[in-house]
């Protein structure tokens, strides 16, 4: 918590609410892909046990923003022990709450998804993966986070998406067992002195690494469409405990993630980050950096497809706005090729 505004100068006018009525809690939600995945199951423990550089490095930059809550984009999943490792030994116990859980890359659907003539390879994972949790997420929170009420899609499948845009010529009769979701979409509620906090968390696979069919592109796509739909309480969703529907009507949010996905340049099929940057219900703080690249989040290969803004965190429109930015301090070298994205907000 940062600061409190607008509570009533005399609470016996009338209509005036009490002062603990009318505080808002100033919070800053960031979100940063932190290439913390590494090339076999138990590697990142292993190093998390130990003083990684490249860990060290991305601590360091989640201590100098110091976001209320953090989504950590491409973190092995491996249950509790990494997320335990990471908070005690790296960020100083700093979060006391947090929330992961598996998702689909490295998970063998028994399925020949590449197209190479086997089923047992990266390719044919319900997302890519060398190993089950590879590139996983993690939700880091000062304040509670109510795990009772959290969602998951990592079992949606994309055939149940009405109009999507699953390229059914390619995968033929897999269609039917594809998930949508590469790695999960998340729905993680957060308490935040008593008012609720929705924080949609996802990270759509990168357009690219395909053919002329397009397939990951169109997965990008559609993995974006789940969460502007899910924002929009679309009632095709169904939920990995079988709850259908999507977020209340009127509930504060922030979306955040590695969406792969640059309203401008890159593969990205048209429109496909529009659908959050244009929905009615969201904002977008268009954060800057102090290095001059402008909206950008991600520093690719030069030329192609070079830098790109890919990394968003888009609050509610019931939300104020009260500052965002991008860290990518000019000279410093990075522990990860994706940015730290931040928005602070009043709730």
């Amino acid at each position: 918590m940062r600061i409190f505004v607008g509570v009533c100068a005399v609470a016996v006018l009338a209509g005036c609410a009490s002062p603990a009525e009318n505080e808002a809690s100033t919070i800053r939600v960031a979100t940063f892909n932190a290439s913390m995945n590494r090339s076999a199951a138990g590697e990142l423990v292993a190093d998390l046990q130990g003083d990684d550089t490249q860990i060290r490095a991305v601590a360091d930059v989640v201590g100098q923003n110091d976001p209320d809550v953090l989504l950590i984009n491409e973190f092995d999943y491996s249950g509790p022990d990494a997320v335990n490792l990471f908070r005690d030994r790296y960020l100083d116990g700093k979060y006391e709450f947090s929330y992961t859980a598996p998702v689909n890359t490295g998970v063998d659907s028994g399925l020949d998804l590449d197209v190479d003539g086997a089923t047992d390879g990266p390719g044919d994972a319900y997302g890519f993966g060398q190993f089950a949790g590879q590139y996983g997420m993690v939700v880091l929170s000062k304040y509670p986070i109510d795990t009772s009420g959290v969602r998951t899609f990592q079992n949606f499948l994309w055939k149940d998406m009405p109009n999507s845009l699953l390229p059914r010529d390619y995968y033929g009769d897999a269609s039917d067992a594809l998930r949508l979701s590469s790695k999960s979409h998340w729905d993680v509620p957060v308490d935040v002195d008593g008012r609720t906090l929705h924080v949609l968390a996802s990270h759509p696979t990168p357009p690219s690494f395909d053919g002329p069919e397009d397939r990951n592109g169109k997965r990008n796509h559609d993995e974006i469409r789940l969460t502007a739909d899910y924002i929009s309480g679309a009632e095709y969703l169904y939920d990995d405990n079988g709850v259908r529907g999507g977020l209340d009507s009127g509930a504060s949010f922030v979306v955040v993630g590695d969406q792969n996905s640059d309203p401008v340049d890159g593969d990205s099929v048209a429109g496909s980050i529009q659908q959050l940057l244009d929905h009615p219900r969201v904002q977008d703080p268009a954060p800057t950096s102090e290095a001059g690249s402008g909206t950008d989040t991600a520093d690719f290969a030069d030329p192609v497809p070079g830098d790109l803004r890919v990394d968003y965190a888009l609050p509610s429109d019931d939300l104020t706005v009260a500052g965002s930015g991008v860290h990518w301090p000019a000279g410093v070298e990075h522990p990860s090729d994706h940015r730290l994205v931040w928005v602070d907000v009043q709730i």
